[in-house]
């Protein structure tokens, strides 16, 4: 279905099984039958936190790491033995070749080349007895600031995976992974055709399908989000459409205090307060057993 690395190419990084190329379009389109040095697209991320969290991550291939030949100070030895751990090599540069690949100001001297980032199965996404499973579906996000900042809080609550339809986020790599403060780099992700492919998917090997949204819905803190779960979070454009609410096996919503305040909460931060619920009940559930 989608485009996969020729694993048989040689890397500093031994790809994971049923990890897949990034379907979003890139700059270049990949050919699966082309060198390895020939279809991949480079992405330059850039900060301390983005380049750790790259280096551990068994999602993306450093190639190496930029650090500014004038900073010499606990960071930059940090990121060397990160890197040597990683087999990654290290190219100390100046200011200038470093402030040519990234996008801000605020790198301060760090910044990492990299393959794409890639992808796992829906299956991948399932836990191997590590709890009942917690997967979510991000659909219409259209800022990589929000996209980012939603990983972090899925990632921070203990999500064990994302799921996302194809979408073109490889130009904002730098920005997801920076708003997502490393997340983007370690959360397992897949991607599906449409989302009741994967609301389907997950059903059919036991989880509830849930969806956020504002009517018709049962409070979260009055559900039982301890069983096996799907989660489709929407985009603050669009949300939810109404068909999937209504093969949904429960439709969510946050209970506000100031009940006659009508905007709903942004993506991000629904995101963080439906998987903080998720994470609450699972612990309070486990120390009463």
């Amino acid at each position: 279905m989608y485009p996969t690395i020729n694993h048989g190419v040689a890397k500093r990084r031994r790809a994971a099984p049923g990890r897949h190329v990034c379907p979003w379009k890139s700059r270049k389109q990949v050919d699966s039958g082309q060198a390895l040095s020939e279809q991949e697209t480079i992405t330059f991320l850039e900060g301390k936190i983005s380049v750790a969290a790259a280096l551990r991550s068994p999602y993306r291939t450093v190639h190496r790491v930029l650090l500014r030949a004038d900073r010499e100070d606990r960071t930059v030895r940090w990121l060397q033995h990160r890197a040597r751990e990683a087999d990654v090599p290290v190219a100390q540069v100046g200011a200038a070749e470093i402030d040519a690949v990234t996008q801000g100001n605020s790198h301060g001297g760090i910044a990492a080349e990299a393959g794409q980032r890639q992808f796992v199965s829906l299956e991948a996404l399932l836990p191997r007895g590590n709890g009942p499973a917690f997967v979510v579906m991000l659909d219409g996000i259209e800022d990589p600031f929000n996209f980012g900042q939603s990983l972090r809080a899925l990632y921070a609550m203990g999500a064990h995976g994302v799921a996302l339809r194809a979408r073109n986020w490889m130009s904002a790599a730098a920005t997801v992974a920076r708003a997502s403060a490393g997340a983007s780099e370690l959360m397992p992700m897949a991607v599906a055709e449409t989302v009741a492919e994967a609301a389907e998917f997950y059903r059919e090997r036991g989880l509830m399908v849930a969806c956020a949204q504002k009517e018709n819905a049962l409070p979260i803190d009055e559900a039982d989000l301890t069983a096996p779960l799907f989660l489709l979070v929407g985009g603050e454009k669009r949300g939810v459409t109404r068909s999937f609410a209504k093969q949904a096996d429960l439709c969510l919503q946050i209970p506000y205090d100031r009940v006659s305040y009508e905007p709903s909460l942004g993506t991000t931060a629904a995101a963080a307060a439906l998987a903080y619920e998720v994470m609450r009940q699972r612990k309070h559930a486990r120390r009463a057993v």
